[in-house]
């Protein structure tokens, strides 16, 4: 998709379809139209008929609009003006690319207006148009061939605001640039949690996680079974035994040039490829969708693309701990103790509490390896998803004002979070008598017990666990978003790195 910025007329833009916000009406103040929309009354009438209110995503299309060079005119609804942040931005622009692309459309225009033509709002259409022309269908054939290509460019046309002062043209350039480059590492999430598990392995994903790093100039570093074994992984090893797949541990290094902080950020995502619980075995009904068991691990990955191309001044590494967990003669049965990396024995109650396991090894990995602050992102529970459905992350920690940075970097990345207690009351349901601790605590705060089994071998660094089960996968599609992998966290992983405030 090629994109661009412009500042002449917007009537003067040609484009298969030119876009313009409309506005919700506010209680008792008169609705003030775009311009462009004004067509003998045409908005007008809409409005009284009901058909279009202004409320978001809503959308009116006018073809051949008189004093236009568009072939199309697209109003769409921004809801409340008051309202309008980059996530409304972010969505509308998903929505029209979504919408336009099967109807034809090759070249869209949107039009920003005063406030909205900022870089800030800049970066979010874009990053918006780009996610929104992703689609899960790579291994769809026959029912491809008929289908439009997609939208092949999307231009802002910026009126007011910053784009008629001096000195900001660069600046709205690098935000366009920047806004291609999470989107794009945002949808290479996406396309490694859409493969599926006969296609992506573990060691496919160490592949993948490689060819990145020499693509974008990373350091990589991939740690097999004996590696791990030598450093007593017992956690991820054990989980691993049951697969013919064998394990790994792969490391992906960023190390800016100046930087400004002693300060070394570790990212830790999830990696199990399929995960079919193993002894402790899933029901049949949606294990499919287990593929995207490894959503961490790709959300890291992802982060780790766009950290290289964006440069900021921390240095960040990856860990992704990578299995399948599976089911034959030698896979872990629920009783079984391991040793973790750090010393700690774990029972092992029920062998589909898998995911908190292989993040223990790796997160004792980052500590040693010099992390001075940890965030991981897991699909580890169900209950963060019966906590808190399918539109929050599910946020914990042992270090609040670390954690209140990292909410901040996911406020203005758009996702939303929401942290949930980690009292020290809560450990007491994670009691074992044969060792250090088990791997579930019971049927009660499933997950917060599960972060703090994975506290026990982050403290005392400053850790953050996202739990992304209810937001890394849509069951059914936005008008923004297709159905599929989400790619959640990796704007958000970005956005800590790039304004990174925490010491040392």
């Amino acid at each position: 998709m090629k994109l661009s910025i412009l500042t002449s007329p917007a009537e003067q833009v040609a484009a298969d379809a030119l876009a313009v916000l409309a506005f919700e009406q506010s209680e008792g103040a008169a609705v003030e139209e775009p311009a462009l929309a004004e067509q003998n009354g045409w908005l007008a009438e809409l409005r009284a008929s009901g058909e279009f209110k202004g409320k978001l995503y809503d959308m009116a299309v006018l073809h051949r609009p008189a004093g236009v060079a568009a072939k199309r005119l697209v109003v769409v609804g921004a809801g409340k003006k008051e309202k309008l942040t980059t996530v409304e931005i972010r969505r509308v622009a998903g929505t029209l690319v979504r919408s336009l692309k099967s109807k034809g459309v090759k070249q869209l225009a949107l039009v920003l207006e005063g406030a909205a033509a900022g870089g800030s709002f800049v970066q979010a259409a874009v990053e918006g148009a780009v996610l929104g022309g992703w689609e899960a269908d790579k291994y769809k054939t026959e029912s491809k061939k008929d289908e439009p290509t997609g939208i092949e460019s999307v231009a802002m046309v910026l009126l007011g605001g910053e784009a008629l002062q001096g000195g900001h043209a660069e600046a709205l350039e690098a935000a366009l640039d920047q806004g291609l480059v999470i989107a794009e590492a945002q949808n290479f999430t996406r396309d490694l949690v859409n493969e599926p598990a006969n296609l992506l392995t573990p060691a496919k994903l160490a592949e993948a996680a490689r060819e990145m790093a020499a693509a974008y100039k990373l350091e990589c570093e991939v740690l097999d079974r004996d590696a791990m074994a030598a450093l007593g992984m017992g956690a991820l090893l054990g989980v691993a035994q049951g697969s013919v797949e064998p394990p790994y541990l792969i490391v992906v290094k960023y190390q800016p040039i100046e930087p400004r902080s002693k300060a070394h950020l570790a990212l830790v995502g999830k990696g199990v490829t399929f995960d079919t619980g193993g002894v402790s075995i899933k029901p049949a009904d949606g294990m499919e969708k287990m593929k995207y068991d490894m959503a961490g691990a790709a959300a890291v990955l992802g982060a780790m693309r766009a950290i290289a191309q964006l440069k900021p001044s921390l240095a960040v590494t990856a860990y992704v701990p990578t299995v399948e967990n599976m089911v034959d003669g030698r896979a872990q049965r629920p009783g079984d103790i391991v040793t973790a990396m750090s010393g700690k024995t774990i029972e092992v109650l029920n062998t589909d509490a898998e995911g908190r396991l292989i993040l223990a090894d790796a997160i004792t990995y980052a500590n040693r390896n010099g992390a001075t602050h940890i965030v991981d992102a897991a699909t580890l529970t169900g209950a963060v998803v019966v906590a808190l459905g399918h539109y929050n992350m599910g946020a914990f920690t042992n270090d609040q004002a670390f954690c209140d940075e990292l909410l901040a970097a996911t406020r203005a990345a758009g996702e939303k979070t929401w942290q949930l207690p980690m009292d020290d009351d809560y450990k007491d349901y994670l009691k074992s008598p044969y060792a250090d601790l088990p791997n579930i605590g019971g049927r009660y705060g499933g997950s917060i017990t599960a972060a703090w089994f994975i506290r026990e071998f982050a403290d005392p660094t400053p850790w953050v666990h996202l739990d992304i089960a209810g937001t890394a996968w849509l069951d059914e599609g936005k008008g923004w978003l297709s159905k599929g992998p989400s790619g959640v966290a990796v704007r958000s992983f970005v956005e800590l790195a790039l304004n990174w405030k925490s010491a040392p």
